[in-house]
Formats: structure tokens, sequence, C-alpha cells
């Protein structure tokens, strides 16, 4: 990584953590989307024949999805070759708007959300790309501004040959939610 994207996906982060510092003083995760400017689209509908998540338990499992904005075009493209770590940044962060709007239509309030458990981060990768968490940060920035500590999870990032449609990412994530 060079010098330039290191101070641009640092600058991201501090604009994270501030913004994690807003997310403690406000007790409820719609809220601090407003003030982040977000408004969830509609969910997007599965592409092929799987369901956008399943509930077992207290446990949400949804399936994976990418960066397909409100127009339904989407952020495709390999980092490392096509892309750079902040478009691949954007292109999670894109994800993880896309996966709240599942999540908030399968519960009905995010503050049911009890917490982010697991999240898996696929990046469409150049053989030569091994940023992969930076890019994966995007998602992940989101849920902890969004869910506070509760938005903490594990987490895993990594690269792949290619991905559906050519999307820069596809990220799934497992849900802890309470009735």
């Amino acid at each position: 990584m060079n010098t330039l994207s290191k101070c641009v996906v640092v600058a991201l982060a501090l604009t994270a953590l501030t913004s994690i510092a807003a997310a403690a003083q406000s007790d409820s995760p719609e809220e601090r989307l407003a003030r982040l400017g977000i408004d969830l689209p509609p969910a997007p509908d599965p592409v092929a024949n799987y369901v956008n998540g399943v509930r077992t338990g207290n446990l949400i499992f949804l399936a994976g999805k990418g960066p397909r904005r409100a127009d339904g075009t989407e952020i495709s493209g390999k980092l490392g070759a096509d892309l750079s770590i902040e478009q691949g940044y954007e292109a999670a962060r894109l994800t993880a708007i896309n996966q709240l709007a599942v999540l908030k239509e399968m519960i009905g309030d995010l503050s049911r959300v009890v917490r982010i458990v697991k999240v898996l981060g696929m990046v469409n990768s150049d053989p030569s790309f091994v940023d992969q968490p930076a890019v994966i940060n995007g998602f992940s920035d989101l849920m902890v501004e969004v869910f506070g500590e509760r938005g903490r999870h594990a987490r895993a990032a990594v690269g792949m040959a290619s991905l559906p449609r050519g999307q820069a990412v596809e990220i799934e994530m497992i849900v802890e939610v309470r009735d």
C-alpha cells in the first residue's frame, strides 16, 4: 500500500471513530443512521434461488450481498487492478447499507440487534492484492458506527479470484437478535 493510500485509510478510520463516539450518545441505530445521512433502501432481492436471510433461534444468517446502488447498478472490478482500496472501502460500506436494509426488513427495528456476531467479507482481488482487511473495514466501520460496541464482530476478509457479476465485494453476516 503506498503512502497516499495509507493516509486515506487512516483518514477514513478516524472519521469512523468520530462517528463511533457520536453513536455512543444515541440510543437508536435508526437515529445513528439518520445522523450519518443514510436512508436505508428497500432490501435487495436475491439474485438466484435463495432467501436474504434465515433465522434460527436468536441468530439471523444473512446471505451474501454486494455493493448494489439504489438504481440497480453495482460497484464492480478487481481490487488492486481496477479499483483502489478507497473504492473498495466504499463498496464494502454500500454493502453494509444493503445488509442493514435486509436486517431491518426481517426484524422491523434495528434496536432488536443484540450483536453483530460474524462477518465474512470476500474481495474480488487481483492475485497480487493483499489488503482485503482494509477494504472490508468499510463494512465493519459502519456496523460499529450504527451499533456501537454491539457492532464489533468476529470477521474474515479474504481474496477471491472472481465474484458474481464481477462485483467488487460480497459480504455475509450472522446477527444475534432479541424478540
